[in-house]
């Protein structure tokens, strides 16, 4: 493999971006960023540099300008066929133009152009945009500033045409040739606890002594090779607030951006409540296209991420509940699926999947999810069984707004819950199937785990979730408002809800409050949250409320090129253009004209290369099996700390084999998480355990001693195995809880039903055989 150092293009011609400098500034759930991008002509002749970039979905792109010789050039947004045309006709003429614009089929690609950049200049583009911060359900707040763009699947021939073309070159994470640096300034009123991220941060600087401000920057010499991701931690985030923002003066008083606009996050305290019978169809469909070979994270050792999602599938099977139905899809430039239509949750059922399961490879070509897609929705319905559709992808796939469409015309008969796995996946997919559906969107990136996130949207899917969602106000007389968010049909305990609304009417010229009300129901339940809020609006210069207010009216209306109406696309341009906000009808077009005289010479088009993750752009056929550890792999981590090799190792487990460990929590503390997978493998679909060998090895107990030991001399083994394998889970796996809840949800729910009154005494033997301090409160006694 030939390399090449400094800064040059994938045919050996210097790179015109030079750096990238970041300014962020988050305010409580939004943040604001100010992007210059830095370019240098270091070449003899005049060039168009082109500049592809991801950004998430959500971001609402306000502003775009550039700095050329001091002097500031201010873009102006026009409907995109327009803009286009302006950018030629200044290029013919030899002026400087920038253009900024969305990609047709995703909203989460953009293109930067910089036209006629002659010998020798210099340039600064400077583009802002806003947007919300997810929260996680640990309680941080997640910004994301996307590095890796992955390739898209199949370029369409409309969209070849277009600037934005993402056939870019690209480079491995190591040599890219541009650097960032980024400095974020956080306030809020809830306290600063802490910032953490996957890249090195200088040490947090408070700005003022009740942590309510905060700065962190980026270690000097960053280089953009990832994902920037800060996770910023408050002391409350649950509180309900309302923001009321101050609209444009010169705006009529009664439009989007001239009317006061109101920003309310909910946070409701939606009571643990589980479905009174299991019910449900499940359906999995998993990405098993080429680029799923690659590893999760590009720390050394990584998981590959067709491994991760086999264990994840092996966990959500096992986690079911008993009379539900289920299936699974892998998809890639064909699709396969494991039944022919969905099945009844049994034991013989399961097995047969989870058999099939560790059989799964990427092997199935290009991401091509929309037959798979349309060949579910198709499928007969089960009476009093929803479906729940869960996705995972590494969202590398073309046309995302059809895809999204399509999940939106069969919204009212699923949710889907979606998971974009790696750095690169596309944030207009992920988010936008589980927008239109209700569903829940996460992203696994870094060391977050594939099983966590999973089980967490499965506890979602089985939990009541609050539905009959509406919103009331109380304001003084002469004073209404209406909604500018889509409406809300479901809210899962746990989650956020942010509400954007118009004031209309006359504003209280003195001090006065306001009140809005959450009502929603939870099985038949009326359930509210009030929150006060002042009606004195605040002004804000990058008025945030009102753009991100227009950001989810476009993101409601716009389908892309293909999918959106006339009179939808009209609606979207005029929304676009007074709000400043961008969208994939328009574009953001500067001309300098000021040039003493045009640019002579022929123009060189010069793309500049973007990262990605070395096993996209250099495949490794290594492969890392098994997912799931053979019992070599259980004996092998029981002795890990031992020198010399694995014969010896496997000879020393011998010598133990009948020797009854003195601390089962001890010898097993930090196996890790291939030996929870034996265990969970190891559990019956009714949520039992039977007595077994290899469940005696991973608890580290002879199994002739565990036989000796139950003390149900006549009763059922499989009450005296469940126990213990619980109480294994609870002493080594804290860790990993979120994993095995729902797994111990049903084997506590077995136990009532067939241990009853004997469990208490299980318990006490099972804890004094594992040498365990565990209580009955751990089965609900």
């Amino acid at each position: 493999m030939k390399y090449h150092c400094g800064l040059i293009t994938g045919d050996e011609e210097p790179v015109p971006l030079k750096s990238i400098s970041i300014t962020l500034t988050i305010d409580d759930f939004v943040a604001g960023v100010s992007a210059t991008l830095n370019y240098e002509n270091e070449e003899e002749v005049p060039i168009e540099a082109i500049f592809v970039f991801p950004m998430d979905e959500d971001s609402a792109v306000y502003s775009f300008e550039a700095l050329v010789d001091g002097k500031k050039i201010v873009a102006e947004l026009q409907e995109k066929t327009q803009a286009h045309n302006n950018y030629e006709d200044a290029l013919s003429q030899g002026h400087q133009a920038y253009l900024l614009e969305e990609n047709d089929y995703s909203r989460d690609v953009f293109s930067c152009n910089i036209g006629n950049l002659p010998p020798g200049a210099k340039v600064g583009v400077t583009l802002r945009y806003v947007q919300e911060l997810p929260l996680e359900t640990d309680g941080a707040l997640r910004y994301v500033l996307p590095a890796i763009l992955n390739p898209r699947y199949q370029l369409s021939a409309q969209s070849e045409n277009s600037y934005l073309n993402i056939k870019a070159p690209i480079v491995p994470l190591e040599d890219l040739p541009y650097t960032l640096n980024m400095v974020a300034t956080i306030t809020s009123q809830h306290g600063i606890e802490r910032v953490q991220s996957n890249c090195s941060l200088s040490p947090i600087q408070y700005l003022a002594n009740d942590k309510t401000s905060a700065q962190v920057s980026l270690a000097e010499g960053n280089k953009f090779d990832r994902d920037v991701e800060l996770l910023i931690y408050y002391s409350e985030v649950h509180s309900p607030s309302v923001a009321v923002e101050m609209g444009m003066q010169d705006m009529k008083p009664d439009s989007l951006m001239g009317a006061p606009s109101a920003m309310v996050n909910f946070y409701p305290d939606i009571p643990e409540v589980k479905a009174s019978k299991a019910c449900g169809e499940f359906v999995f469909l998993m990405d098993r296209s080429g680029s799923m070979d690659s590893p999760m994270n590009n720390q050394k050792n990584s998981q590959l991420r067709i491994e991760a999602a086999k264990e994840t599938l092996l966990l959500l099977l096992k986690s079911l509940p008993m009379g539900c139905y289920f299936n699974i899809y892998g998809f890639g430039s064909s699709y396969e699926k494991f039944f022919p239509e969905s099945v009844k949750y049994t034991q013989e059922t399961m097995d047969e999947a989870v058999k099939r399961v560790k059989d799964l490879e990427a092997n199935l070509g290009g991401t091509e999810i929309l037959k798979p897609l349309r060949k579910i929705y198709k499928a007969q319905s089960i009476p009093g069984h929803p479906l729940q559709l869960f996705v995972f992808t590494d969202g590398e796939v073309n046309d995302t707004f059809t895809v999204i469409n399509e999940v939106r015309l069969n919204s009212k008969k699923h949710r889907c819950f979606s998971f974009g796995i790696g750095e690169g996946a596309s944030t207009s997919l992920i988010k936008g199937i589980a927008r239109v559906s209700g569903g829940t969107a996460e992203f696994i990136t870094g060391k977050n785990r594939m099983q966590t996130k999973a089980l967490g949207s499965l506890k979602f899917a089985l939990n009541c979730s609050a539905d009959d969602i509406s919103l009331s106000w109380d304001l003084p007389p002469g004073l209404s408002a209406s909604m500018l968010s889509p409406e809300q049909t479901v809210i899962f305990r746990g989650q956020r809800l942010i509400i954007y609304a118009q004031l209309t009417g006359t504003m209280p010229q003195v001090e006065s409050s306001g009140e809005v009300c959450l009502k929603y129901t939870l099985q038949g339940r009326s359930l509210e949250n009030r929150v006060t809020f002042s009606l004195q609006p605040k002004t804000n210069a990058s008025f945030t409320i009102h753009r991100l207010a227009a950001k989810s009216l476009i993101q409601t209306k716009d389908l892309g090129s293909h999918e959106t109406s006339k009179r939808a696309k009209e609606d979207v341009v005029n929304i676009s253009i007074q709000s400043g906000v961008l969208s994939s009808f328009t574009a953001f077009i500067a001309i300098n004209k000021e040039l003493n005289q045009p640019v002579q010479g022929q123009l060189s088009r010069r793309e500049v290369p973007r990262p990605v993750t070395s096993l996209c752009a250099y495949k490794i056929k290594t492969r890392h099996k098994p997912s799931f550890p053979s019992q070599d792999d259980v004996e092998f981590f029981e002795f890990e700390s031992s020198r010399g090799n694995v014969a010896s190792i496997r000879k020393m487990k011998k010598s133990h084999s009948s020797t009854k460990k003195p601390n089962s929590e001890n010898n097993h503390k930090g196996l890790g998480e291939r030996v929870f997978v034996q265990l969970v493998s190891l559990q019956k679909a009714n949520g039992s355990w039977e007595i077994h060998e290899d469940l005696a090895k991973i608890l580290g107990i002879n199994l002739e001693d565990i036989m000796v030991a139950n003390p149900a001399k006549d009763g059922d083994l499989s009450a005296w195995a469940t126990v213990l394998a619980v109480l294994w889970l609870h002493a080594n796996g804290k860790g990993l809880k979120c994993e095995w809840e729902l797994l111990e949800r049903k084997a506590v729910a077995w136990l009532h039903d067939h241990a009853g009154s004997s469990i208490p005494m299980l318990v006490q033997t099972a804890n004094s055989l594992l040498k365990l301090p565990m209580t009955p409160a751990v089965f609900g006694l």
